[in-house]
């Protein structure tokens, strides 16, 4: 196989590294990654200025740009080959619930999806995680699935792996997305020239995270993998809007 690896988390991210590290031993991997931590940057495109490429090795290339701007550039001409699937992450924390609106882990894979290639987003069920070769381990096992019995069209899959040892892992569940809460307050302070500052407010608790959820199965210790895609149309409003229209 041939994988395209990226994330938001930076080309020399602990996460990233572990994940190739696995990867290599079964396919041929082209890294395509930011040049620092892009965290948070969902699916923007860098339409103002130029990109740049920086080429670390002879399978690495760091971008100044988003996650969404390296797999772009990766396969609209800087890599000649067309991978069979793009991975994004391993990410170092959750990308459960609304995370996924905002994660550039997931929008690095959603880019790929969208190029009808078949993506994975992997992330580590809790921040600042111990096992990150837990994860790469889990992808290994899902490549491998995918190789024997193969989706009929190009998928998008959400990947949460508990903060575990592999064999702890209790199970894999098949999950939705949950719901947090409102997220915290912003944050205020002041700077050295006494400019206000404001940092934006860490994420909600879970609101949303009963069973069939994202949340539940990172809290029973089950890998969790969501379907998503990227038709956001509320598609159940769509007679009652007509309705409305008229």
């Amino acid at each position: 196989m041939k994988i395209l690896v990226s994330n938001d988390d930076g080309y020399d991210a602990p996460g990233l590294i572990c994940l190739v590290e696995y990867l290599k031993k079964i396919s041929e991997v082209i890294i395509v990654a930011p040049d620092r931590n892009r965290s948070g940057s969902s699916s923007s495109l860098t339409l103002d200025k130029p990109l740049m490429v920086n080429k670390i090795n002879s399978y690495t290339y760091a971008l100044d740009g988003t996650p969404t701007d390296c797999v772009h550039i990766a396969l609209t001409g800087l890599v000649t080959m067309k991978p069979d699937m793009v991975i994004s992450g391993i990410n170092d924390g959750p990308n459960m619930g609304d995370d996924t609106i905002y994660s550039g882990t997931v929008a690095a894979a959603m880019e790929g999806y969208l190029y009808d290639i078949p993506s994975l987003a992997i992330s580590m069920g809790k921040r600042e995680p111990k096992y990150f070769e837990t994860a790469a381990k889990v992808t290994l096992d899902l490549i491998e699935r995918y190789k024997i019995n193969s989706f009929e069209k190009p998928t998008l899959l959400n990947v949460n792996v508990p903060d575990l040892p592999y064999e702890k892992i209790m199970g894999t569940s098949v999950t939705r997305l949950g719901k947090r809460h409102q997220a915290e307050p912003v944050i205020q302070s002041i700077s050295p020239n006494g400019e206000k500052l404001y940092w934006v407010g860490a994420a909600g608790e879970p609101n949303d995270g009963g069973p069939g959820t994202d949340f539940f199965a990172i809290k029973e210790n089950h890998v969790s993998i969501s379907p998503i895609q990227a038709d956001l149309t509320q598609h159940k409003d769509i007679s009652m809007l007509t309705d409305w229209i008229r």
